[in-house]
């Protein structure tokens, strides 16, 4: 139960799953923050990635609902796309027990490093929307990576945020468009992949729930901040972010 929680835990809990929270809710990467203090609270590896799944998705449908409540999120453009990555991210949740998610790695560090070189080196990019109505042919295929990107997430996940928002700008939004388009469909993969989890048995409750409170509190304080600073402030998160996970995911496959 919850108030059997140590109060020091309890407090570690709470005040990592804002951070995680405040970050998560406009670029992604909150698995960072929230991944350690699960491992810390004594979880092993793929309790811990269920039970953030449960923060992750409380956290990540506040910064929706409080996004689209500005006027920042225009549900048009993406709600059709969600069902795309809601059911690629139960594919990979389901693929985990069949295929090794480490075979994934190497090319997740290569995408993330892509990522970040041409985010880097195109410095206008992102900072005004140049967004037209997409051929058929860039529909199909923006849909497909989509999917991808979805099934990742299930499969494995970290970079899932900069790689929704990569895909968004690469079709003409801007950066803060891209950022809440992107927290959309990452509701989506993140609520498919916790239904995994939950049959599975793997989520941890006591641990989960008041962390997931205090990033409802964290993606609140995140978003509305996002919304305040606007697309330059988002594009710098975005690549302190991107080194981050770059950077961690790295060490973690060379040396541990």
């Amino acid at each position: 139960m919850i108030f059997d929680l140590d109060l020091q835990l309890l407090l570690i809990l709470v005040l990592f799953g804002f951070l995680a929270a405040f970050i998560d809710s406009v670029v992604g990467g909150g698995g960072l923050i929230g991944l350690p203090a699960l491992l810390f609270a004594g979880l092993n590896p793929a309790a811990a990635i269920a039970t953030n799944k449960l923060a992750g998705t409380m956290g990540s449908l506040t910064s929706v609902i409080t996004f689209y409540r500005s006027g920042k999120l225009d549900l048009t453009a993406v709600k059709k796309l969600f069902p795309l990555v809601f059911i690629g991210s139960m594919i990979g949740a389901g693929a985990v027990h069949l295929i090794d998610p480490a075979v994934m790695k190497p090319l997740m560090l290569i995408m993330l490093f892509a990522v970040l070189i041409y985010t880097l080196f195109k410095k206008d990019w992102g900072s005004l929307s140049t967004y037209k109505k997409l051929t058929t042919k860039r529909l199909v295929g923006f849909m497909l990576i989509v999917f991808l990107i979805g099934a990742y997430d299930g499969f494995l996940g970290p970079g899932t945020g900069s790689f929704f928002i990569f895909a968004f700008l690469m079709i003409g939004f801007d950066f803060l468009r891209a950022a809440t388009s992107a927290r959309f469909l990452n509701f989506g993969s993140n609520i498919a992949a916790l239904l995994v989890f939950a049959s599975l048995g793997q989520i941890n409750y006591a641990y989960g729930l008041p962390m997931g409170i205090a990033q409802v509190f964290g993606a609140i304080v995140g978003t509305r901040f996002a919304i305040k600073k606007g697309s330059g402030y988002v594009r710098g998160l975005f690549i302190v972010v991107t080194i981050a996970l770059l950077a961690k995911n790295t060490y973690d496959y060379f040396f541990s």
